[in-house]
């Protein structure tokens, strides 16, 4: 939520991310397929999925004395950003502009009072990105929905449950099914439709237990499916997954999630 404050109004700007995480080079982290526990592992998932994005360094724009100033910069862009995308919501001329009002505000030159501008304007502002985020929305939704149909179509074994997850085993377990009392041992590899991994306990080499109860939905009901010693694909549509918020700079709003879960063991609480 971005909240643009007037004297008299305050505008609460409901912004949706692009379906497009490779533009979201903006707040550092990752996020894995869990949203309750903030453990041990999820911080080793950030680090694995930073250290993913790292490109090899190049030169820098400035010298040394310059650098932490220009630091600041990347730093107001990366809290601004986690907010939204603007880099895909906006045309490059809309950009410039804010980046001038942006400095224009910053630096006290600007020709109107900032309180003025965002109460004439912070209502036809909040319109043009509620249209253009919510139009962005349905077509990560249209892609998921695609991607699904496709999978179950080569796939003649998967099944599809009314909720809307698709179930494939990849290898039936024969040990205990858990349920949502229950804490679980897995191995994960999660994608996005496209291909992109945006988490995976498999390239980290080292499993993950977790209350079942605290997962995401698609979770909850694809591994109640599974047994001890068996391995599944899960088509997740996004509202058993994270929605239309999405979730971190790797989830867009309204993304179908693929994981492919191995169970290792199942812990009765």
């Amino acid at each position: 939520i971005i909240k643009i404050s007037s004297n008299e109004t305050t505008y609460k700007m409901r912004v949706s991310m692009t379906s497009v995480a490779a533009a979201l080079a903006l707040r550092a982290g990752s996020t894995v397929a869990f949203s309750a526990a903030r453990s041990s592992a999820r911080t080793a998932a950030a680090r694995a999925v930073t250290a993913r994005q790292m490109s090899t360094p190049g030169p820098m724009p400035h010298d040394e004395e310059k650098m932490p100033f220009y630091a600041l910069g990347i730093n107001l862009a990366r809290q601004i950003g986690g907010q939204t995308s603007f880099k895909t919501l906006l045309e490059d001329e809309e950009l410039e502009l804010v980046l001038e009002g942006f400095g224009d505000s910053l630096k006290g030159t600007g020709v109107q009072d900032d309180q003025t501008v965002l109460t004439t304007y912070g209502q036809a502002l909040n319109a043009i990105l509620m249209d253009r985020s919510s139009k962005i929305v349905d077509r990560v939704k249209a892609e998921g929905e695609e991607y699904t149909a496709n999978f179950l179509d080569c796939n003649d074994d998967a099944v599809k449950t009314e909720s809307g997850l698709v179930y494939y085993s990849m290898k039936d377990g024969e040990g205990a099914t858990p349920v949502t009392a229950d804490t679980v041992e897995v191995h994960y590899h999660g994608t996005l439709t496209d291909g992109t991994v945006f988490d995976s306990s498999v390239d980290r080499g080292q499993t993950i237990s977790f209350p079942l109860g605290g997962v995401i939905k698609g979770w909850q009901e694809g591994l109640a499916m599974m047994k001890e010693g068996g391995k599944a694909t899960l088509v997740i549509p996004s509202d058993l997954a994270y929605g239309d918020a999405g979730s971190g700079d790797t989830i867009p709003p309204g993304a179908t999630l693929k994981f492919e879960v191995e169970l290792f063991k199942v812990t009765s609480n």
